[in-house]
């Protein structure tokens, strides 16, 4: 996988192995900066009927700046604070992209 910081226009997925043994795609959203951490929101490619349509995952993400071809980590979120701060900047980027898809047209 690239590096995630420098997304193209194109959409960029991973596959997340879930505790349940089962794999789910997901596209990538975007990477968000909260309190100097790096944090990736994840939509998982699913159909209508599926339970996860529509969710957004969020966790932790980190690279190894000395080896950039190096597949990212992923983290667990597991303070309520925490992902409530990177809920709120994840809402505020959707409010950024509404704003620019408004002034486009």
């Amino acid at each position: 996988m690239s590096n995630l910081n420098e997304i193209p226009e194109e959409e960029m997925s991973v596959t997340l192995d879930l505790d349940d043994g089962t794999s789910v795609e997901c596209t990538i959203i975007t990477i968000l900066e909260v309190d100097g951490k790096d944090y990736i929101a994840l939509l998982p490619m699913v159909d209508e009927e599926d339970d996860l349509y529509g969710e957004v995952w969020f966790y932790g993400y980190k690279e190894n700046p000395d080896d950039p071809n190096e597949e990212p980590e992923l983290i667990h979120i597991d303070d309520d604070a925490e992902y409530e701060a990177v809920v709120d900047a994840f809402d505020e980027y959707l409010d950024t992209q509404e704003f620019d898809e408004i002034i486009e047209d």
